[in-house]
Formats: C-alpha cells, structure tokens, sequence
C-alpha cells in the first residue's frame, strides 16, 4: 500500500511540474520563462479569433460609406487638420490603429489604391467578412490551412465567374464610359455634379493615353498576351493630368484645360501678355551670369580689370540672349532663374519670358506645346521649338496671376482646373476626381466590364454554392462559406439604403438562382451560362437589371478587390501566434 500512495504522489508532482511549465522539461522543476516577462502573447484560438474580431472592427468603420447612399466622415489630425471624406483609403490612413491585425487590413486598401484606384471599401468589406465566416470553422476546430485550402479553391472558381460575366467594351464608345464612370462617382460626394466630372475625367484620361511604346519594342511582353502588363496603352494620370485646385467660384465653373496652366507671372511688366499661335521654347538653364560652384574669390590690382569682368558677364548673357533671340520664339520658360539684363534683351525682342518652372511643370508644357526641352543655348534646333499650342494668356483668378496654353492641337498634357467653395471641398472632389481618372485608365488598359451594384458578386455567390456541391471533404464547408461571404456587398447596399435587408438580399438571391436553374435545364456548361445582371438599385434599394440601370464597374478593379480580399483572409487565418513586445531593430 506504501508504495502504491509513493508512486501515487510521484505522478501527482510530475504533473503539476509539467502544468507549470510551458517550455517543458524536467518534472517538478517549476515554470522555465523562455520569453521576456514583459512580452504579451497570444497564441493559438484566442490569438485567430482576436484577429477576427479586429478585422471586423475594421470592417465596420467603413460600412457605411459603401454605395450611393453613403455617408461621410470626419476625422481629425493631432495637427488640428480636418479630412472630410468617403474614400475608403483615405478614412483608413488617417485612422491610427494599435492592433496588428487591423494594420494589416489597412495596408490592404492601400495596395488596392494604387494597383487600380477604386474599390477601397469594398475589399476591406469584403476581406472583413471572409474572415468572419471562417470564425465558426475555428470555433469547431477545424484546422486553418484546411480552410485556406477551401478558399483558395473558391477564389479560382469566382475568378472563372467573373470572367464569364464580363463584358467588352470600345473605349471610344463615350456612353458606356460615362455610365462606367458614373457608377465610381455616383458613390462619392461630388455625385451632384456627376455630369461635370463624368466629362472631366474621361477628358483628361483620353487626352493623356498614347499608344505604349514598349509593347512594339519588347518582344517578350508581346508574345505573352497574358502578362498584366503588357498594356498597349500607356495613360500617366500623374504625371501629364494636373488638378489645380483654386479656391473660390462654384464646382460647376471646372473643367479639363487643352494645354497647361501654371502659377507664374511674367518676369517684366512690359512683356506680351497674350499671344496667338506662341512659339515656346522651354530650357533648364540659367540665363544668368555663371557663379561659381563654391566661393570663388578674384584679386583684381587694375582698375580696368574690374570693368572687363563686368563686361564679360554681360557680353555672356547677351550672348546666350541672342542665340535665343535668333530663333524668334514668343515665350521663353526655363527651370532655373533669369538675369535683370536677359529679362530687358527679351522684352526688347517682344518675348515673353518666365522663370523657376517645376520640372513636373515643363515635361507637361513639352507634352502639350511639342517643344523639346534644350540645355544649352547653343545647342537650341528650330525643331525644339515647340508650335502646337494655340493661345497663350496671362488671367487673374482671385488675388493670382496664372499662365494659359491652351487650344492646343492634339495636347498629351492637360490641366484640370478644379473651383470650388473651400479648401475641403477642393481636397475631396479632387480624390474623387482621382478615382474615376483611376477608373476609365483601368479600362482603357483592360477593355472589360462587369456589372455593378452587388450583381457580381451575387452571381460568384450563387454560382460558388453550386459548385460547391461537387467539392469533397471537409473542404467544402470553407468553399460553401466563401459564398456567403460575397452576399456582404449586396446586403450593405441594401442596409444603406434603409430597405428591409433579408428580403431584398433573398429576392436577388432567388433570381440569380433562376437563372442558373434555367441554364441546367437548357443543359448548357459551365462556359455558357448566360450572365445574370441583377442587382440592387443603390439609390432606391430596388432590384434592378443593371444592364438597364446602366451601372458598370472595371473588370480588372472587380478581380483585384476579390483576390485581394481572399488571399488577406488566408494569411490572417494562418496566424497562430502574435508576440508583442520583440527586440527593436
């Protein structure tokens, strides 16, 4: 019996040794700390469904600002700036954020702001969602990579759905473009004045696209159709289309200049302040007597000598003057500063000239006017001179002068003059201005549609969950649970717009299922099902055709936010351990 309660009380402490300590080891010899005590980790379930639970935090910051009934919001800088806005990237950036998770998912919309420019909401929805459909598997103990594995699969499957319900489109056809971008600023604040900056934007972006000249040169990107960016077209909305924003006027009074504008005044008062059919010339050198690099110090012991050196400074700038002057140009622009004495040469010469250019600035003057940027003044050609630019003017808006070239023939260079109340308004229809220039680039890079208003992803919803049932294994209730992850579009559009949510969501459910059913009836593939546009009226919460509606989104926007939104969900579901308080670099 002895040894029986011996053996008994053995077993007793080396359990208690092995529950006191979590880095293992010898029985009996109390907790070992592996990690430092002030480090705080999570791990396992707890740390997955605090994850969870922080993605949807995120999630419900910008639900409400999905679809034309959107709000905005206002939010504060530590300096006492204010942003006013609905984009969902903006809102994100400003936000500050403590839990990793969460910084991962903001950092996910602004990826999906510059790859294409719209849909920043959406995939924080929707990656959001994903993640909260997962929580039950977790909480069955269903391993994570099983349901990573189940949504890769669904993520292939919605991608084949996607480019069934795609559409091509001419981007020339300015009808359809202008209800595709209508459908990116319908959402936006500056929806009143969807009309103007519908023309806007589509002004802009066709003005600056001119056939890529890499795509003749480089052989490999043209064998290979399915590089993404092997884009025939090269469009630099940042480079070639400035918004100027000037405070004051109406929104109304904007619009895309033919040409460039830029805030300068003329160098001397007497100079030509509007001239027809100009011939620019556009330099970045100083026309100004050389300094030397460092201090430079010249002893001079004859008077006269300090009067050859004055001469020489001035015979050099007069030089360089009539070497310009020799070409007969109307207006001089160069990057860097200009002498008292080149300022009276060119006035006298009836040449208008300015001064301290950005560089940004002068590139779009050589895009518009045809000029070719010169270095030097000896070596300026009669075909630098740039002759494509029809009227140049010096106007007064507000209290500042600003410089006009406009009427250009066939510009690749436009300005778009934004007007408006206040500094915030400018600020927001300018991001919104961004966006829908972001769209119809989008387009003109991949010429392909897809309908708007939650119809899409209804329909990758409906076709998922018939798909789903020939999937095998426990695979299959991740794949099911993809599907009713997409219906979360849907049903914010309709939460936005103060419907009766469940049976707006089921109806359009219902219709996308009757057509799937008359296509199996039909007995048609998979390939041939006819698209089904349905979708929800934003504005009324109806359901309607949105080939009727004439609500269309970029194909490519529509792939980015759902491969996005998926491959985030995977990565944050893998997440088993989170160790706060590591080493500084």
């Amino acid at each position: 019996r002895q040894d029986l309660t011996s053996s008994r009380d053995e077993v007793k402490m080396a359990a208690a040794g092995q529950m006191g300590m979590p880095g293992g080891g010898p029985p009996g010899m109390g907790q070992v700390m592996v990690l430092n005590s002030k480090t705080q980790r999570k791990t396992g379930r707890e740390a997955q469904l605090g994850n969870i639970a922080a993605a949807r935090a995120v999630a419900d910051i910008i639900r409400t600002t999905l679809g034309p009934r959107s709000m905005l919001k206002m939010l504060l800088d530590p300096m006492g700036g204010i942003v006013i806005t609905n984009d969902g990237n903006c809102i994100l950036r400003e936000v500050d954020v403590s839990h990793p998770t969460a910084k991962s998912m903001i950092e996910l919309s602004r990826a999906q702001d510059e790859e294409v420019g719209d849909g920043t909401t959406s995939v924080i929805i929707l990656a959001g969602e994903m993640l909260v459909v997962a929580e039950r598997f977790i909480r069955s103990n269903l391993h994570p990579t099983v349901i990573v594995q189940g949504y890769n699969r669904a993520l292939q499957e919605a991608l084949k759905i996607c480019e069934r319900q795609a559409l091509t489109v001419d981007v020339h056809d300015r009808d359809r473009m202008a209800k595709l971008v209508q459908s990116s600023i319908g959402t936006k604040f500056s929806s009143r004045w969807s009309d103007k900056m519908v023309e806007m934007a589509l002004d802009a972006v066709l003005c600056v696209a001119r056939p890529s000249s890499k795509s003749s040169s480089s052989s490999d990107s043209t064998n290979n159709p399915s590089n993404p960016y092997n884009h025939k077209m090269e469009v630099d909305i940042k480079r070639y289309a400035k918004v100027e924003k000037i405070p004051g006027g109406e929104i109304s009074d904007s619009y895309v200049l033919k040409g460039v504008m830029f805030n300068k005044d003329t160098t001397h008062s007497k100079m030509r302040r509007r001239i027809e059919n100009p011939r620019v010339l556009l330099l970045d050198s100083p026309l100004e007597y050389k300094k030397g690099e460092s201090q430079t110090n010249v002893e001079i012991t004859n008077e006269d000598d300090w009067n050859t050196m004055l001469r020489m400074e001035e015979e050099y700038v007069e030089n360089m003057c009539m070497e310009i002057i020799a070409f007969k140009p109307d207006v001089v622009i160069t990057e860097k500063g200009v002498s008292d004495l080149a300022q009276h040469f060119f006035s006298k010469a009836g040449i208008t000239a300015f001064r301290r250019l950005r560089k940004t600035d002068n590139n779009r003057m050589a895009r518009a006017t045809g000029a070719t940027i010169v270095s030097r003044t000896d070596e300026i050609q009669e075909s630098d001179l740039g002759t494509e630019c029809g009227l140049f003017e010096m106007r007064k808006i507000g209290e500042e002068y600003f410089a006009f070239f406009e009427k250009c023939e066939n510009p690749k260079a436009c300005t778009v003059l934004l007007r408006g109340g206040s500094k915030d308004v400018l600020n927001e229809i300018e991001r919104n201005l961004q966006d829908a220039m972001q769209v119809v680039r989008n387009v003109v890079y991949e010429p392909k549609l897809l309908p708007g208003g939650g119809a899409t992803e209804m329909a990758v919803s409906m076709g998922l969950r018939r798909a789903g049932l020939k999937v095998e294994g426990v695979q299959q209730g991740p794949f099911v649970a993809v599907s009713e992850g997409f219906e979360v579009i849907p049903r914010t559009l309709a939460q936005n717009c103060g419907v009766s949510v469940i049976r707006t969501v089921t109806q359009l459910r219902a219709k996308h299922a009757a057509a799937l059913d008359e296509a199996a009836k039909g007995g048609k593939d998979d390939g041939d099902i006819p698209p089904c546009n349905w979708g929800i009226d934003g504005t009324t919460g109806e359901l309607v055709d949105m080939e009727v509606l004439g609500i269309w989104e970029p194909y490519s926007v529509k792939v980015q936010t759902i491969k996005t939104a998926i491959e985030s969900a995977c990565m944050i579901l893998r997440i088993d351990d989170i160790v706060s308080g590591s080493k500084r670099r």
